[in-house]
């Protein structure tokens, strides 16, 4: 099976930091991909600006390389590389000083057609450059602004930052991203849910025991240097990526698809997070900071080594967090999140109840409660872990094995990346899988809380050597309570 491309409008895409570490990696690969599966109509656009001098040649060629370095070969086509490049071209610009932008607005001319601008700059100059597209006429009815994370580094600067862009741009045109929610497996959370009545009916604290959510990264610093030692694991993953597939999970059917039915609901959630405070901090999150060990195959520095100075910042966290509503009273949410761990791996754990009475005797073997696992990355799919007797005439053993849908193995052709879905859904103007603004600040105001009580308390990030699942602490948060982290595999 094979999904079905629909094209989209013609539109202008206008990416700020076109020269950027995200426009090489991401942008440019996943809108060549658009375009190789025919889904732009004519006349569709692209320009690339920064303050950077280039010309259109440059740029293309930039553009050029990109997709040669992050586009499988297999997957690049001569006639189709040579369209897109066509599509392509630059303005130098800079949004401080607004020098450029009457070129900019030249470039683009005067047509009706959908303007995505999107922001691959530092969060630093969303305010400046929002600014200066209104003060150039450059807004009109069909534009829309793409606002990448971190939204803010607390509640303060978050409202700061919405509120500069929001004085330039109606809500419905700003699209706060997170790609994650853009992942295949992230949707069909919702289509699993919503769209089957196995589950719905067990999705409540009578029948599901706890959930699980890890996001587990292999690399280290790589080259966020010093954004992440600003940051750190619990601002840089758990207040957007992980809060978000929390809501996912845990919210109210919505009464549609349409973005504020679904928003309205994950507000629902996280205001309905209990605040993690002071004293609480110590006992219902784990920092850590990984430390030299071994990791893809060969040795790794610490972080403080690799940073080349002290630093407290936190690259692993693990949190038990409970949501104060009906649905999910008593049942504990665990979070861990972290980098240079045991491996690559994004999921979502559902642990269902075990049986409350067993009719089998004890030859048979355990009964392990039903799991569903839902794997985002790598190799996306969905497992419902269950139980069977094992085959054989040797009596009745009992044996959990997964009923397994890999997507790879599924569906035909290749799985389009998270940031060409989201692109698209800007195109649309579609933004269901985009953050509102009050689900941001509603983020924050749980987040700052634990950040707070980690200073107040001074709750020192603990050792994990390179190449472990984090700290031993973050094993004993969840076996207090009698259960275990889920092992990949």
């Amino acid at each position: 099976m094979t999904s079905q491309i629909i094209p989209v409008d013609p539109f202008d895409f206008i990416i700020f930091g076109g020269t950027g570490d995200l426009s090489e990696r991401k942008l440019l690969p996943s809108l060549y991909h658009r375009q190789r599966d025919h889904q732009f109509s004519e006349p569709t656009r692209i320009i690339g600006t920064s303050r950077s001098k280039m010309s259109d040649e440059e740029f293309q060629a930039f553009a050029k390389q990109a997709i040669s370095d992050h586009v499988k070969p297999a997957d690049i086509d001569a006639k189709e590389l040579k369209t897109f490049l066509a599509r392509l071209s630059y303005v130098s610009a800079d949004a401080t000083t607004g020098a450029g932008f009457d070129k900019l607005k030249k470039a683009i001319g005067e047509s009706d057609r959908i303007r995505a601008f999107y922001l691959a700059v530092a969060p630093a100059l969303f305010g400046d450059i929002s600014h200066q597209l209104k003060t150039h006429n450059l807004i009109t009815p069909n534009s829309r602004i793409v606002l990448e994370k971190p939204i803010g580094r607390d509640l303060a600067s978050a409202r700061a930052l919405n509120d500069a862009v929001g004085d330039d741009f109606d809500e419905s045109q700003i699209f706060r991203i997170d790609h994650y929610l853009g992942k295949e497996t992230v949707q069909n959370l919702m289509a699993l849910r919503f769209a089957n009545a196995l589950y719905q009916p067990l999705w409540n604290s009578a029948h599901i025991d706890h959930v699980q959510i890890t996001v587990a990264e292999t690399v280290g610093l790589e080259d966020r240097v010093t954004y992440y030692d600003k940051a750190g694991a619990l601002r840089d993953m758990v207040q957007n990526h992980m809060l978000q597939l929390l809501c996912l999970v845990a919210m109210e059917t919505p009464s549609s698809m349409d973005a504020d039915a679904v928003r309205d609901e994950k507000l629902k959630v996280l205001r309905a997070l209990k605040r993690i405070n002071g004293n609480e901090a110590p006992k219902h999150t784990v920092r850590g900071q990984y430390r030299a060990g071994a990791s893809a195959g060969g040795a790794v520095k610490g972080y403080v080594e690799e940073l080349g100075k002290d630093s407290t910042t936190e690259t692993f966290v693990a949190i038990r967090a409970e949501i104060g509503n009906w649905r999910w009273a008593g049942v504990p949410f665990y979070l861990r999140t972290g980098k240079r761990l045991a491996s690559r791996v994004s999921e979502i754990v559902i642990e269902f109840k075990p049986i409350p009475f067993s009719i089998f005797d004890e030859s048979a073997g355990p009964i392990f409660a039903n799991q569903l696992v839902i794997r985002l990355q790598p190799d996306e799919g969905v497992k419902q872990f269950i139980m069977i007797k094992d085959p054989g005439p040797g009596g009745m053993r009992l044996r959990q094995i997964p009923l397994d849908m890999s997507f790879a193995t599924s569906f035909d052709g290749r799985a389009p990346d998270a940031y060409e879905r989201l692109i698209m859904d800007v195109v649309r103007g579609n933004q269901t899988l985009f953050m509102r603004r009050d689900e941001v600040e509603a983020a924050w105001k749980w987040i700052d809380p634990i950040q707070n009580a980690w200073e107040s308390t001074r709750q020192e990030a603990q050792g994990y050597t390179a190449g472990t699942w984090g700290p031993s602490a973050s094993i004993a948060l969840i076996e207090r309570d009698g259960r275990t982290w889920h092992e990949s595999n």
